[in-house]
């Protein structure tokens, strides 16, 4: 590993696999010593809160890059959607992990959410989105799609190439044929 970035990216990678995987583990898959993990990060708690702050600093550049406020809501929930995909296993592993262990950067998280969840309640107040289910709920779903699609594709269930349509086509048409 090259930089402690590269090897933060490599666990994140790992973990999102393997969620439960102790620091040894962790450090084999990525081609580490047990020491070597131990320098950059002391313990798990320490490797999550590093990986928790890649995710915030990744998901901040993803909400400036995808412009939210800018067009209709549908299209800027399809520039979300596909801009999320790369740094869908960071999201994946942090959404899997209890909230008591990942609550660094609670503050900055809430921005994020807010950011998501104004995009949602812009497209109610347009007419675009349902405005029967609450904002903060269509978020939180937001969340769980990008990590379950990221799992399936991990999984062979679902094939890379079709991950972000099918969140995209969920959540704007759900599940009735009609």
């Amino acid at each position: 590993m090259s930089t402690r970035e590269d090897l933060l990216r490599a666990a994140a990678d790992y973990l999102s696999r393997r969620p439960n995987a102790t620091q040894d583990e962790i450090a084999s898959a990525v081609g580490v010593s047990r020491a070597t993990l131990h320098r950059h990060f002391s313990g798990r708690a320490a490797l999550m809160a590093a990986l928790e702050e890649l995710a915030i600093r990744e998901m901040s550049e993803v909400l400036a890059a995808v412009r939210l406020n800018e067009g209709p809501a549908d299209e800027a929930l399809r520039r979300l959607v596909m801009a999320c995909e790369p740094i869908a296993p960071y999201l994946a592993l942090l959404y899997s992990q209890s909230q008591d262990d990942v609550t660094a950067c609670i503050e900055v998280w809430d921005e994020v959410d807010g950011a998501i969840s104004e995009l949602f309640l812009r497209g109610q107040r347009d007419g675009v989105f349902r405005p029967d289910l609450p904002a903060a709920w269509l978020t939180e779903s937001f969340y769980s799609l990008v990590a379950a699609t990221d799992w399936s594709i991990r999984a062979g269930r679902v094939a890379a190439r079709d991950g972000t349509r099918l969140i995209i086509d969920l959540l704007l048409n759900g599940v009735r044929t009609s």
